[in-house]
């Protein structure tokens, strides 16, 4: 994404791994897009969105985007990424507001509890990472994949 150089930049990939990353605006309809763009890329990645891991991935997905939407003020767009390698999916949504997530406050408390009860009902977790140059910070879902998943 051009407008977020801090960013640190992508990992190499494995072999089988697949990535889709993108940029949303921080306005209100930009839930309803990062959610239609994860279920392509979930049916692109062979991950059926219908599918109770899809539908936590696009419930992931939509509460981190309505999040950054309504709190971080400071960034014009938020990066989505999402990748799928090495028996885990992972969702990332960064901005450039250099405000902590707190999920103690009242708003946002339950819409991140939930994307880790979520995270933790795959097997994976939550975690919240700076980006480079200080600036901003991506929140990472990961969810392990259940066996079977192509």
């Amino acid at each position: 994404m051009g407008r977020h150089p801090s960013r640190q930049p992508a990992a190499r990939l494995e072999p089988h791994s697949r990535r889709d990353v993108w940029a949303v605006p921080l306005v209100p309809g930009s839930v309803r897009a990062a959610r239609e763009r994860t279920e392509r890329a979930l049916l692109l990645f062979g991950l059926a969105p219908g599918s109770s891991l899809g539908g936590a991935v696009l419930l992931v997905v939509s509460e981190l985007v309505a999040n950054a939407v309504r709190h971080a003020q400071q960034s014009p767009d938020a990066e989505v990424a999402l990748t799928m390698a090495d028996h885990l999916l992972v969702v990332g949504v960064g901005d450039l507001d250099p405000r902590p997530v707190t999920p103690s406050a009242r708003s946002t408390g339950q819409g991140l509890r939930t994307v880790a009860d979520l995270a933790r009902t795959y097997g994976g977790d939550v975690r919240v990472e700076p980006a480079a140059g200080g600036r901003g910070k991506t929140v990472v879902v990961r969810f392990v994949l259940p066996t079977g998943t192509p």
